[in-house]
């Protein structure tokens, strides 16, 4: 997959929102919760969960969501095949801290998990 973010990189349906959420593991950082289940696509998929809760203002939320959508591009090809949902949590104050830095390191903590790497491996 090259560095570009089409459809099938993208969580698009309700269906598919709910299933994150009901069999996902979730991963905190810094004003963000990813919500992220494994899947059987061959590769990571993006949703997001923007709630006027969490930013007021409109071009905050877009400003957010351009912000992810534009890391997630640079490393889905290193993070394993799972369906996320980004959500970014009440009260946070994310537009005051490095969005870039958490997100780097919530890439780096998923690729990283155990249970990711527990489902990706063959069982015998």
């Amino acid at each position: 997959m090259t560095a570009r973010f089409p459809r099938r990189a993208r969580l698009l349906k309700p269906a598919e929102f709910k299933a994150v959420f009901e069999r996902g593991f979730r991963v905190h950082e810094r004003g963000l919760t990813a919500v992220a289940a494994v899947n059987k696509v061959g590769h990571a998929r993006l949703g997001l969960a923007v709630s006027k809760k969490a930013l007021a203002l409109a071009t905050d939320r877009n400003r957010v969501k351009r912000q992810v959508r534009e890391s997630f591009r640079l490393h889905q090809a290193r993070l394993p095949s799972v369906d996320l949902v980004i959500l970014v949590k009440p009260g946070s104050r994310i537009l005051q801290s490095p969005l870039r830095q958490s997100l780097e390191r919530l890439w780096t903590r998923i690729s990283a998990s155990s249970v990711v790497s527990s489902a990706a491996a063959p069982s015998s």
